[in-house]
């Protein structure tokens, strides 16, 4: 350890303040364990304290200094060695939204960035949509623009060399911090800046955040910004480049945003905090008291390390709390030195929170992670929240027993908290004798005296199991159902966690499972069963190990800087790169100097942020040392064997591109480690307890059907060596360890190693499960099955390598039962949803008999159940042990990017006929019995669409094979994952509820209907709307009250049209699922019982039944959202939302036949509109509405990957229609081009009829598509000239250009030149009810995930779930 303690031996204190208690861990100043002093307090108690942490520091030292501290008077710093605190004031903050009031700056054209965000929905079901608010008060717009000169599509690799001019402001084209080139194209002005900033700080603004578009690689306009308002006098100034100089412009102002919001707000508390003490807090004060009063004082970061007081700031300060309990258990459960080390993954359980992570020897970061609906870009550790902790509510719907996500959270609490909570986990609990009121603190009733309350949890699991067996027809004792409810929490939290582990490509069972929080030790054995794991680690502080955490915690400083080149391990840019590096270390190492450490305590991890050309997944690597295969220092190596790990495979033919260079300075802190658990498991002599000896009582717990006479034990009665056989519970004050039957539970100093036998076989609680529906286990299969497509739809998403799969997440997974019925359909794109069903139904009727293991089928023609030609979908049957029978299916379907046709993109906006679409596959072996059948699916895709006239093959063949490739594997893990489920259940029971699930889809959309009947007592439901070629889309619902079916009867739809928005049967189908899904507004499975209630009559020959060479590709992505609303219609449920998916594809090259190939790129982008409103609600401004979900590219990722310039990119206010509730806005998009000639096409409705409103309300404006062109200006003089030769010398005159603005229409192309633009500006959302009627708001509905969802798992779950 350096120079850094002031007072050796002073006392070490601890805090983790949470948001139910707050846990100080003390130490006298001699390291060891046993001199430990550990308190527990509630973080909120304002009878008795002002502040937790300081009442704990208080309690603490009066500990130590063997003396009664009085509160209130000032705490003596001579007798402390170091404070180190998380702390949850930020997450607080942000969750309550309770920060500074800010004022966000940015580039002209992006005032709507944050609002807009990446244009998806959170749910895609709700009608109601609910983005989370923005953080400023408002907005200013500085006119200044840059744009980075080479684009990273080129085909041509053309790099711009601008010599080393760096940032010189005087030059149109400099050289940016990442080693690109920069153009600038409006400088900002100084006087302007000044004007608006004045007028903010006038109006009381004291802290403001700036993000300007490429500001991560050109910050001279971003500091110029910050020079004036340090001049004006503000507070608070965030600069993105200074927080984050990473490329991505939301996720930078968002980061900009929350740190100017939240650092005033930390920093007002650290000030309070400071004035509990005599002498100063933090390493200044320590320099400056000469160390006699000062006391170090270190805040814990989202990053895992600690930082001086001082600079402790809010952006950093969001995971503080949940940090701490990662590096408590990874330095106190991971063996460095030991060979084949498993990985652990650490399992915090509270009251309000689970929370997930890893640690295989290295803390994992991530660099976008979203939290309280704010998507921030910084280091964190990679912790994922997956459910709301022992404060889950406990409900039975619709025949399932669900857990979460609601939260009964710290007020009013479970039930047994005597305050009037719900039924929640630890009333279950509580109930089955898991939980132990002698052990739980006397902290509940009026006068906070009394113990938990069994009755209260008895009462409320009563009325659930009298609800449960009315509405099952079961006869369930309470025990049964409380047991229920746990294992289908259990399989809930096990869910995620197997998800986000695999999804790095580690194996689950290859770990040991560290359980710590209050709740965890109830829980461990089950969840670790549930993932295979045999061994369970619970610390001796396990209820405190955040704090515990911080104790054992590095000082850190983390430096970035963003960089664009190619990594050569032998050439100059390995120099630089590491140039680069040396100088984050010299500025890391006089931080960490300034901090109070030695050198010889100050060590570095290295890191280059790496990714493949044309790919956006880039992944931090840290510098490697010699391995068997690669050299130390050789990151291109070292990308290439994660890449592999982690995706599944590599891409050798190209360039690996260096995006950033990170360097973490770590001041290592003082450590008295004990002996790690695997030594301390090799020397331990290990003694059974005989029964009946150091028990502290018997009780009568439930495990498996029974309860059973079960020994409590006191932790502190248990001495090193102990082995205790289940069933079991050991318990102290602060946790509870439930050790099942099959499991037994050894001490050791450090930890309660827990390890779980093969559970008896015998174990026949289970009735035969297929002769009557168990309801626990038809609850568990839902979660199963739907795992399993979300897993098909992970893998599909990592291993695939284009943009649309990878960022876009244009695709969906699903399985099916041997007839093709679908059984669960991750709900990825709602377009997908029952179109999936007819095409595998129509699959298997054709090869049934014919299929053999190994055979997998690919289709994409909308006749055999497609959509629209570029969706492909990929289907393997999945046969028994004897391969003679087919037990199920399971499906995906992508986007590609390309598959020919008379336009890049294979999206064209005047089709007439299918080939002009593309290649169209009705039924093809796409692999035979093992073998990839590639020589027949070039045919497909290259050759055969280029024998139509006008008409090109694929434009990225390898990009269409990589993808089919990675379907292929997706399915794959489908098939590996239900095999698992059958082995574990048997393949009777698993097709049983495969059959089963289906009938609890069936009843819910029942219930729905009946409803809807007595709601419009009994008639017949219309509605009409019409495309904007004039066709129309009629619909009459027939609803049959007493069994709960309708008729949906699409008579008088127009006819089929010479067009593209012919919209195969399969699209209707999605439609009417959709509908009904967000109509039932519950989660329930999605899968073929939805339509069982339904019969569903399209007129043959009409446009929603077209014939098999008509063109489709509009009917997918615009006339299904014109269904949609004609539906919702019908049911009076919501005025129209923009109705649109505004298909935007430009680009060039091609291989038409005859000609020669040109290499080129394409694009292609969906755009967002405004929402509907409702009874209830407002509609939502720049979403994406119904059938679509697909995010939008980043400003500055578009502009770095093609020759565009986006202008524009804002909401279009006043677009949506007024009403009593308004609709929402739609959105202005206007991209300028760059290269001599670029084929754009837009493919768009509601442009002629506007998205109505309901209910009196107006309806919303159109849209229009706008193409800014150049045009040369009428000069008879010239023509004469030009007629004659020129003038006397042949010269002719300049031609002269004017700019011209010319409507596109709804449908069309044009190949446009450089500087010229196309602007569009999207649909609104209809209004509902009459303009000043009083709004029928119901009291604002706090999203109940929004108190716990956060993490990166939850980026990854909206992008691989819900988008």
């Amino acid at each position: 350890m350096g120079k850094q303690s002031s007072s050796p031996g002073g006392i070490r204190i601890a805090i983790d303040r949470g948001g139910t208690f707050t846990d100080c861990v003390g130490n006298p100043g001699t390291g060891k364990m046993e001199d430990d002093v550990i308190i527990k307090l509630l973080s909120e108690d304002p009878t008795n304290y002002e502040d937790a942490p300081l009442e704990g520091i208080r309690r603490v030292m009066s500990k130590f200094l063997k003396k009664e501290i009085p509160r209130g008077e000032a705490l003596d710093t001579t007798k402390i060695e170091s404070i180190r605190m998380g702390t949850t004031v930020a997450t607080n903050a942000l969750l309550e939204r309770k920060g500074e009031p800010i004022i966000m700056m940015v580039t002209k054209g992006f005032k709507d960035c944050l609002e807009i965000g990446n244009q998806s929905r959170p749910r895609i079901f709700d009608l109601a949509i609910k983005k989370p608010d923005v953080l400023y008060e408002g907005v200013i717009e500085i006119d200044e623009r840059v744009t980075l000169e080479d684009y990273a599509e080129d085909p041509e690799r053309h790099i711009t060399n601008v010599g080393s001019s760096g940032l010189d402001e005087n030059r149109d084209l400099v050289k940016g911090l990442s080693g690109e080139a920069v153009r600038i194209l409006q400088r900002p002005d100084k006087e302007e800046i000044r004007k608006q900033l004045q007028e903010a700080y006038g109006r009381g603004i004291k802290s403001i955040a700036v993000c300007l578009m490429h500001g991560y690689t050109f910050p001279n306009h971003e500091a110029l910004v910050g020079e004036i308002a340090r001049d004006i006098g503000f507070d608070h100034i965030s600069l993105s480049h200074e927080l984050m100089p990473m490329i991505k412009l939301v996720p930078r102002a968002t980061s900009a945003c929350a740190d100017a919001y939240l650092t005033p707000a930390i920093k007002k508390y650290i000030a309070g905090f400071q004035k509990g003490f005599e002498g100063g807090l933090g390493s200044e004060s320590v320099k400056t008291e000469g160390g006699s009063k000062g006391a170090r004082c270190e805040f814990m970061q989202s990053d895992g390390g600690l930082v001086d007081v001082d600079k402790f700031s809010g952006l950093k300060a969001i995971l503080s709390g949940p940090a701490g309990g990662v590096v408590g258990y990874a330095l106190t459960s991971f063996d460095k030195e030991a060979k084949h080390q498993p990985g652990v993954i650490g399992f915090d359980m509270g009251g309000t929170s689970t929370d997930v992570s890893r640690y295989g020897g290295r803390y994992e970061h991530v660099f976008e992670t979203t939290t309280a609906g704010v998507t921030i870009q910084s280091p964190q550790l990679d912790i994922n929240t997956v459910a709301a902790g022992g404060g889950s509510r406990l409900f039975f719907k619709n025949g399932l027993f669900v857990v979460g996500p609601e939260s009964a959270g710290a007020h009013p609490g479970p039930a047994c908290y005597r305050k009037g909570g719900p039924a929640t986990v630890t009333d279950a609990n509580l109930f089955l004798g898991r939980l132990l009121p002698d052990f739980f603190p006397q902290i509940f009733g009026k006068n906070e005296d009394e113990g938990l309350d069994i009755e209260a949890s008895k009462k409320l699991l009563g009325e659930l199991t009298e609800q449960v067996n009315k509405e099952s027809g079961k006869n369930m004792s309470a025990d049964e159902v409380a047991y229920g409810f746990l294992t289908v929490a259990n399989e809930t939290m096990t869910r995620p966690i197997r998800s986000l582990t695999e999804a790095k490509g580690h194996d689950t069972s290859k770990h040991r499972l560290a359980t710590f929080g209050g709740a965890g030790g109830q829980h461990a054995v089950a969840i670790a069963e549930n993932l295979g794991i045999r061994q369970i680690l619970v610390h001796r502080y396990s209820s405190v190990l955040s704090a515990y955490g911080m104790a054992l915690a590095d000082v850190v400083d983390e430096r970035q800087e963003p960089d664009s080149k190619v990594w050569d391990a032998n050439g100059d840019s390995k120099d630089s790169l590491m140039h680069k590096m040396n100088e984050l270390k010299i500025k890391s190492r006089r931080a960490l100097q300034g901090q109070g450490f030695d050198d010889n305590a100050i060590i570095f991890e290295e890191y280059l942020n790496m990714r493949y050309r044309g790919t956006e997944s880039a992944l931090m690597i840290v510098k490697p040392e010699t391995e068997e295969s690669i050299e130390r220092g050789d990151f291109g190596k070292a990308f290439i064997k994660q890449h592999e790990q982690e995706f599944g495979f590599t891409l050798p033919d190209r360039d690996i591109i260096v995006d950033d260079v990170r360097v973490r300075g770590i001041g290592k802190s003082f450590h008295s480690m004990s002996k790690t658990v695997d030594v301390q498991l090799k020397e331990i002599e290990a003694r059974d307890i005989q029964k009946g000896s150091k028990e502290y009582k018997s009780s009568k717990v439930y495990f498996d059907g029974e309860r059973r006479d079960t020994p409590i034990y006191k932790l502190e009665d248990l001495e090193v060596g102990d082995r205790i056989k289940g069933p079991a519970v050991l318990a102290d004050g602060t946790q509870t360890i439930v050790i099942t039957p099959s499991s037994t539970a050894l001490v050791i100093e450090t930890h309660v190693v827990i390890n779980i036998g093969d559970k008896e076989l015998n174990d026949n609680s289970r009735p035969d499960t297929t002769k009557e529906v168990d309801p626990i286990l038809l609850s568990i299969f839902a979660h199963r099955f739907m795992a399993i497509a979300e897993q098909m739809g992970r893998a599909l998403q990592k291993t695939s390598v284009s943009t649309n799969v990878k960022e876009r997440l244009d695709y969906s997974c699903a399985l099916f039962d041997s007839s093709g019925g679908l059984v669960a359909n991750a709900p990825h794109l709602p377009v997908h949803l029952g179109s999936m069903s007819t095409c595998v139904k129509r699959q298997a009727d054709i090869w049934r008999g014919k299929l053999v293991k190994g055979d997998v089928i690919v289709s994409n023609h909308p006749e055999y159940g497609g959509t629209h030609l570029p969706d492909i979908t990929v289907i393997t049957p999945a046969f028994n042990e004897s391969g003679k029978k087919i037990l199920f299916y399971v499906a995906s379907r992508a986007h590609h990017a390309d598959i020919g046709g008379i336009l890049p993109g294979s999206m064209p906006p005047h089709s007439r006929e299918l080939y002009q679409e593309g290649a169209a596959i009705k039924s093809e072996k796409l692999v035979s019995a093992g073998r990839f059948n590639e020589e027949r699916i070039t045919e497909l895709l290259l050759k055969e669409p280029a024998k139509y006239p006008g008409c090109s093959g694929t434009r990225c063949l390898a990009d269409n094979i990589s993808d089919l490739k990675a379907q292929i594997s997706s399915n794959m893990k489908g098939i590996n994952l239900i095999s698992a489920l059958i082995e574990e259940y048997s393949e009777e029971v698993v097709n049983f509820y495969m059959v089963n699930i289906q009938s609890n889809a069936e009843l819910s959309v029942r219930n729905l209907l009946k409803d809807v009947s007595k709601r419009f007592e009994g008639q017949d439901l219309s509605a009409l709307d019409f495309m904007d070629d004039g066709s129309p889309i009629k619909l009459k619902i027939t609803i049959d009250a007493d069994k709960g079916g309708a008729i949906f009867d699409f008579a008088g739809t127009g006819p089929e049209v010479y067009a593209n928005i012919n919209a195969p049967q399969a699209v209707t189908y999605s439609a009417i699922i959709y509908c009904l899904r967000s109509l039932i507004s519950e989660d329930i499975p999605l899968n073929q019982g939805c339509l069982k209630p339904i019969k569903v009559l399209i007129p043959p020959k009409s446009f929603l039944s077209p014939s098999d060479k008509a063109a489709v590709v509009g009917g997918n992505v615009l006339t299904s959202q014109r269904v949609t609303d004609v539906i919702l219609k019908a049911f009076q449920a919501c005025a129209a939302s923009q109705g649109d998916c505004n298909n935007l594809t430009f680009g060039f090259g091609g291989n038409i036949e005859g000609q020669k190939e040109t290499k080129g790129f394409g694009y292609y982008e969906t755009i967002a509109g405004g929402s509907g409103a409702g009874k209830s609600w407002d509609g939502t401004s720049g979403v994406h509405t119904h059938m679509t979900n697909t995010r939008i590219t980043d400003a500055e990722v578009f502009e770095r990957r093609y020759p565009v310039i986006l202008r524009e990119f804002s909401l279009r206010a006043g677009s949506g229609g007024k009403g009593q509730h308004r609709g929402g806005d739609g959105v202005i998009r206007d991209i300028e081009f760059r290269m001599p000639e670029t084929q754009v096409s837009i493919l768009s409705e509601r442009r002629v009829y506007h998205p109505y409103g309901l209910a009196g309300g107006e309806d919303a404006q159109c849209g229009l598509n706008t193409w800014v062109r150049k045009v040369e200006t009428s000069n008879p003089e010239r023509s004469n000239k030009l007629l004659n030769g020129g003038d006397k010398d042949g010269k002719l005159d300049q031609v002269v250009y004017e700019e011209r603005r010319i409507n596109l229409g709804g449908k069309n192309t044009a190949l446009m030149k450089a500087g010229e633009r196309i602007i569009i500006e999207t649909p609104g959302g209809g209004g509902w009810g009459k303009v000043g009627d009083p709004k029928e708001l119901v009291a604002k509905l706090v999203d109940p995930k929004h108190a716990w969802a956060g993490g990166s798992h939850q980026s990854r779950e909206e992008m691989a779930l819900q988008a």
